[in-house]
């Protein structure tokens, strides 16, 4: 295969020579990505086919966001259904008509192959040119219209209880999660559940957090062994995953378990917090603190064999008892639990509880801290037999938007944990990513491969990264962080915002991907760039009262409102953000000596209850700080209550009467049910 990067010798020559483009958009972790890499573009015959046919590009969805957008939306709306890898066949100028996502060599599994559809389309190119480019002008017009919508009125005022509405829907009651196979964490649903729970009250929408976290965490999607999540569940129950570790799925894990601990005060949602982070910091963590992409569902030529088990690797593994054990507790078999994806057995065995421990230690003939502590010999047995596989291959690139996801999940966890190492390990990766640019956040990078070579930054980038800092304010007090949220605020804004039409595009005015101006607006696998903008604005904007940040939120829910109206499930993460516009925040102010202990217990106070809609900062009236000073200058009148520390709520720029009790605090921030008093 003659492969081009996307750019101009690409564009110039299928110009030159008048050829259509053939554009493969995967990413190093793909599983059918790589299946149509060994099937299809390594095959002679398809190569040399295609060289003839087509100017080839392959582009990294992962460095290329931009792109992979644009065209991912083009398949979704010509066929239905999107996914990677993905093929699109455009002309020169980049203008679509073919889009499809993997292709085998021959005609099978009721797909066609490349064998066959190249022909067709050369023939097509050479024969009914004019056709051709009349379907592509009109996919291109039908893009830019779908993806630059017009602004419209805000969306009506019960939009989450819609979001809330067709979730239920969707729901799976059995096995928790949404739809079918294949099944996904939608990390999104359960952040707006969480939030809809906490303004509304309705336990229904708890539950479903609660029953969709703990049936994941028994499942095969789980690692039981290393810990951190696989991408998805190819079946209803969670139990047989696709194997790759995405970053941002650990991050919004961490998100989902954290926000659940402090919902429930429940110790199981704290305990799989530290295990997912434990794989992060353990494998997905660079020298300099930042943090890695993903790892590879394949190894040694097959998907899961880092993870799954015959039953003769833990006959080698484990004595008789042990293995009595791990068949009961983890479900495995001597012919082996796991199958291809067309019913074939492997012969091996993916890990996942059968059910809860005290349940199975009676069957067992042991006590439950009996059979805990033979699991724990157990899994660092097999985690030692399991180190020294080959392991799957490690996509090593240091993206910003994914770090910013992460940095937020980690100073999130160390706040409600009170676990300092996880914030350390936040602020080390701020830094790394701050410092790789040429000065603060000037030169910030999707990605940078030196200081020389880079790709720019995406929206995506800058509100994700603006969300770590947000996070990682509110778990530690540092002020010079709130700068840096305005910084970047103000940056995202010159770069991206449509303030014709309100909202942000995903890429930079000029950029070579411009068919049609992107704004990112539905959740996918991770909550979409305009949410995520919205939610930290606002936020960000009431704290400093920054009424323009407030209305660059306001303008991003116009953009979307029929959008948003017409399909509610989509938009869950920005329903949660119009909620706060809607509905208020509050702003709590703790005036007090951060070393305190009368001060650090309303903080602690706050960081252990959940409290979405709640955004605060700390001021030591014994040492202003002037950044503190400018950026809050509604807190210079504030004071110590009879020398003890002092939450001032605000809501709506009026503040209450200052509270120096931290339950009655939080009784004031909300008449529910709250832990952490």
């Amino acid at each position: 295969m003659d492969w081009y990067p996307w750019g101009p010798e690409a564009f110039e020559k299928a110009k030159r020579e008048n050829k259509p483009i053939f554009l493969s958009i995967g990413y190093s972790t793909c599983h059918w990505c790589h299946v149509m890499e060994r099937e299809s573009f390594s095959d002679p015959d398809v190569a040399a086919l295609m060289n003839e046919t087509f100017v080839c590009v392959k582009v990294d969805r992962e460095e290329r966001p931009d792109i992979d957008h644009l065209y991912m939306t083009t398949c979704q709306l010509l066929t239905g259904s999107g996914g990677w890898p993905l093929t699109i066949v455009m002309t020169p100028d980049r203008r679509p008509f073919f889009a499809g996502t993997y292709f085998p060599r021959d005609n099978r599994y009721g797909r066609p192959g490349m064998l066959e559809i190249v022909p067709r389309i050369r023939d097509l190119w050479r024969n009914e040119r004019e056709s051709l480019n009349e379907t592509a002008s009109q996919i291109a017009e039908g893009l830019h219209a779908f993806l630059s919508p017009d602004q419209t009125a805000s969306p009506a005022p019960d939009i989450s209880d819609r979001v809330f509405a067709l979730l239920t829907q969707q729901y799976d009651t059995r096995h928790g999660g949404f739809g079918s196979a294949p099944k996904f964490p939608v990390f999104s649903n359960i952040l707006f559940l969480l939030n809809y729970w906490s303004r509304s009250g309705n336990e229904q929408a708890l539950d479903m957090v609660l029953q969709t976290l703990r049936s994941m965490r028994r499942g095969g999607i789980y690692d039981h062994l290393g810990y951190g999540m696989h991408r998805y569940s190819t079946d209803e129950r969670w139990f047989a995953p696709h194997f790759e570790k995405m970053l941002y799925d650990q991050a919004l894990a961490v998100l989902s378990w954290t926000e659940s601990f402090r919902a429930t005060g429940e110790d199981h949602f704290r305990k799989v917090t530290e295990e997912i982070l434990s794989y992060v910091l353990r494998d997905l963590t660079s020298a300099d603190g930042g943090f890695y992409s993903a790892e590879d569902a394949d190894s040694e030529g097959e998907e899961g064999r880092f993870y799954t088990w015959t039953a003769g690797e833990l006959e080698k593994t484990l004595d008789e008892e042990e293995q009595r054990v791990v068949h009961a507790v983890y479900n495995t078999s001597v012919t082996g639990n796991f199958f291809t994806e067309t019913g074939r057995p492997t012969g091996r065995n993916i890990l996942a509880l059968n059910s809860g421990v005290a349940d199975l230690s009676g069957r067992l003939g042991m006590g439950p801290e009996q059979l805990e502590e033979a699991l724990r010999r157990i899994r660092k047995k097999l985690m030692d037999a399991r180190d020294s596989r080959p392991r799957p291959s490690r996509d090593e690139k240091i993206m910003t938007d994914w770090n910013g996801l992460m940095i937020a999940a980690l100073a999130k966890a160390g706040a409600a944990s009170g676990e300092a190492s996880y914030v350390l390990a936040a602020e080390r990766a701020l830094s790394s990513i701050l410092d790789s640019g040429d000065a603060g956040t000037a030169g910030l990078a999707h990605i940078r491969y030196s200081r020389e070579q880079s790709v720019p930054a995406f929206l995506d980038d800058f509100a994700y990264l603006l969300w770590g800092v947000l996070e990682l304010h509110q778990a530690t007090f540092r002020n010079e962080l709130l700068k840096t949220a305005l910084d970047l605020a103000s940056e995202m804004a010159g770069l991206f915002e449509d303030g014709d039409r309100g909202g942000f595009f995903l890429n930079r005015p000029g950029s070579d991907s411009s068919l049609a101006g992107i704004k990112p607006s539905f959740d996918g696998p991770i909550p979409s760039g305009n949410a995520v903008a919205a939610m930290t604005l606002l936020r960000l904007g009431r704290l400093t009262g920054r009424k323009e940040l407030e209305d660059q939120a306001n303008g991003i829910f116009g953009a979307f409102a029929s959008e948003m109206m017409s399909n509610p499930a989509g938009f869950a993460y920005m329903a949660c953000a119009h909620d706060l516009a809607q509905n208020g925040t509050a702003e709590v102010v703790i005036i007090g000596k951060p070393e305190e202990g009368d001060t650090k217990r309303l903080i602690h106070a706050l960081h252990r209850s959940f409290l979405p809609f709640v955004t605060a900062a700390v001021v030591d009236p014994g040492n202003p700080d002037p950044i503190i000073t400018d950026l809050l200058p509604y807190a210079s009148d504030m004071r110590l209550v009879e020398g003890k520390a002092a939450a001032y709520i605000c809501r709506d720029f009026a503040c209450q009467a200052p509270i120096s009790d931290p339950a009655e605090m939080l009784r004031a921030l909300s008449g529910r049910r709250l832990t952490g008093t």
